[in-house]
């Protein structure tokens, strides 16, 4: 009783602590923006005020801490010479050294329960907290009135608070998601036109009715083999709408395949996962991001579809808040999302996508299928530059269930420049990756970054329609490419386990480099040809990225090959001790003999050194072949390059040649010494 007692009081003085917090705290503003630039200039109509009694549903987030260390912990993990090269943090580790105080976030509830606001999810792990409440409560917790204005646009109103909303706490707050449905998401799919569809060349090499594409045949062409099944490995399905299961049952009884496994629909903040044509619901996207995933990777342990949405509103941080976390489910590692909206802060889910990265997670974007990106065809979230954006193309294949054959751009697929003016990411700077062949931007981010098959060509069953109202060769779009490559990615991680090594997680630091390497052709299908406003060219482009996956050949340059294979670096000498040199003086250089003794070609990411070493490159003869930057080794080949000592002062010197590449591990040494005299 005393014990009782004793926690009760605690309770009461944390509440009350807390409480007092929210009393004396001045009016703060969020770190993010939240009315529309049409709202604030008058060009949107008001029409009238949200009823005080109609009952809202939104997210709060809090902010991240430490966004600087972030920043660089972030550029650590995915820099194959650092220490740090993939030792991805958990959710609680994420939590604790980059997320919101634990004072932060009991202040938060402390205020949202003095406002009248119920709580419907979220997480502290999370940085979030969901909610809903009338109107009127989020006027006066929020110091907003939220109105109606007609689009300037489309031919409906829409909500959005008049003003930007200030917060009585005194922290700042990074964003309130669902306060305007402004923007309303569409799902990166689309249905060809019966008249456009006489003028296209159907599938005539799909297992599916009508020679149409099933997922399985994705399979078949991209990964050409039997080994990896995504065995466990758990995927995560982002939807603005819930689905009917019996839907996805209609597609494999059509396709005369047998159904691997049901997947598991997840409610975030209390939105429903049901979606019935009877209800006039559809679920068309649901179920091609099913039957895409679970046909490249048949083998999953689970698939979770989490449902953040509905046809009136949606909170896309009540998805990426559950899928960070492993609350709901446990953490998936390569994440699918098939829709497209406008924010009215491109910034708003960047702390998700980064997390995501610092976890090891893998996020697969479409792109979208109105061409090249432009201000009004919904290139975000496929823009940002902290996820994969996956772009169109044309496949054929050399049969029902056959291997690729030859690819092409889809003619609608996104793609292009950052409308919002994303900068560059680093790994996109590179020399080679952005030309003035494919026209791409040396000042904003270009996608998409990597491709599939999107054209017109697949089998689709949705809306409760039975077999006899599926379809064959209609739907396309890049909807069906990114799901796909999620499942890819769960092959590659099923395949990094079995090896013992870390996921690829955000693979992009990754491919860039690897396009521009000798082992860019056994890892991608080059799209050269094909066009949305970009050419398809050799290399990267705009139209296709750095194209589409080549068997297992992108899965073994991310995680090595499986079966103990692969790569394997020997150096000869191991270490060089340059002995004494005067200062201001360059020794002779020394060589260093690299060979692959492994089974499988070596790509070489990196060669670094310090000063006072320095590298020097031999020449290549007959007998000689040098090593260099994006260079690749044969299995049993080897490469050569020197070293030369210039000591600045007389002291003792130590250093290292740095190899970095697709061997395990994925950098070695030959230590360096040497004293100025």
């Amino acid at each position: 009783m005393i014990r009782k007692l004793s926690v009760s009081l605690l309770v009461l003085v944390a509440t009350v602590a807390a409480m007092n917090i929210v009393c004396q705290a001045a009016s703060q503003t969020l770190l993010t923006h939240h009315v529309r630039e049409a709202v604030s200039t008058g060009e949107a109509k008001l029409v009238g005020q949200l009823p005080a009694t109609q009952t809202m549903h939104f997210d709060v987030v809090l902010a991240l801490r430490h966004q600087p260390e972030l920043e660089n912990f972030l550029q650590e993990l995915y820099d194959p010479s650092s220490p740090s090269y993939k030792q991805y943090v958990t959710p609680k580790q994420f939590a604790e050294r980059f997320g919101a105080s634990r004072e932060d976030y009991e202040a938060l509830i402390a205020f949202a329960k003095a406002s009248g606001f119920k709580i419907v999810g979220g997480s502290f792990e999370s940085r979030d907290v969901q909610f809903t409440a009338p109107v009127a409560n989020i006027n006066k917790a929020f110091n907003i009135t939220m109105a109606l204005y007609q689009h300037p646009t489309e031919d409906r109103t829409f909500f959005s608070p008049d003003r930007e909303p200030t917060v009585d706490l005194p922290f700042q707050l990074w964003h309130i998601s669902g306060l305007d449905n402004y923007s309303i998401p569409r799902p990166a799919l689309s249905r060809i036109d019966p008249q456009v569809r006489r003028q296209i060349s159907q599938a005539t090499t799909g297992s599916c009715p009508s020679a149409s594409f099933c997922g399985s045949d994705m399979r078949a062409a991209y990964y050409e083999g039997t080994a990896l099944t995504g065995s466990g490995q758990n995927l995560a399905l982002f939807e603005l709408a819930g689905t009917d299961l019996a839907d996805l049952k209609t597609y494999y009884q059509g396709a005369k395949q047998t159904q691997p496994f049901t997947p598991t629909l997840i409610s975030t903040g209390g939105y429903s996962t049901s979606c019935l044509a009877a209800d006039g619901c559809d679920d068309t996207e649901q179920t091609i991001d099913m039957t895409q995933a679970m046909g490249m990777a048949p083998g999953l342990t689970m698939l979770y579809m989490y449902v953040c949405g509905n046809d009136s509103t949606f909170s896309e941080t009540d998805c990426y808040s559950a899928m960070v976390t492993d609350k709901a489910a446990p953490l998936s590692l390569q994440i699918s999302v098939s829709w497209g909206w406008t924010p009215a802060d491109p910034s708003t889910d960047d702390p998700y996508y980064e997390q995501m990265a610092a976890q090891g997670q893998s996020i697969f974007v479409a792109a979208g299928d109105s061409k090249h990106w432009t201000e009004n065809n919904y290139p975000y979230p496929s823009e940002d530059a902290n996820i994969i954006a996956v772009g169109g193309t044309d496949l054929t294949t050399t049969g029902a269930g056959g291997d690729w054959a030859s690819e092409t751009g889809w003619i609608d697929t996104g793609g292009g420049i950052s409308p919002d003016d994303i900068p560059i990411p680093t790994w996109q700077q590179l020399s080679g990756v952005i030309t003035s062949k494919n026209e791409g931007s040396t000042k904003y981010r270009n996608g998409p970054d990597v491709t599939g098959n999107a054209n017109w060509t697949f089998y689709v069953c949705a809306d409760q329609t039975g077999v006899s109202g599926c379809s064959a060769n209609e739907y396309g779009g890049t909807s069906f490419a990114a799901p796909m490559w999620a499942g890819y990615l769960a092959l590659a991680n099923e395949q990094a386990v079995s090896n013992g090594k870390p996921a690829p997680g955000f693979i992009n630091p990754a491919i860039y480099p690897l396009g521009l390497s000798g082992g860019y052709a056994a890892a991608f299908h080059d799209i050269t040809s094909g066009n949305n406003g970009f050419p398809a060219e050799v290399g990267y482009d705009l139209d296709s990225g750095w194209g589409s996956p080549n068997e297992a050949g992108l899965i073994n340059a991310l995680v090595g090959s499986g079966g103990g294979g692969g790569p394997v670096v020997s150096l000869n000498p191991t270490s060089i001790n340059f002995g004494k040199k005067d200062v201001g003086t360059t020794s002779a250089a020394k060589k260093v003999i690299l060979t692959n003794t492994g089974n499988e070609t070596l790509n070489i990411t990196t060669i670094a050194t310090s000063a006072p070493f320095a590298l020097k490159t031999v020449k290549q003869t007959k007998k000689v072949t040098p090593c260099v930057n994006g260079g690749t080794v044969a299995a049993g080949a080897t490469c050569e390059i020197e070293v030369t000592f210039s000591p600045t002062e007389k002291q003792a010197y130590t250093g290292a040649v740095t190899f970095t590449d697709n061997a395990s591990p994925t950098t070695q040494q030959v230590s360096l010494s040497g004293t100025g005299k």
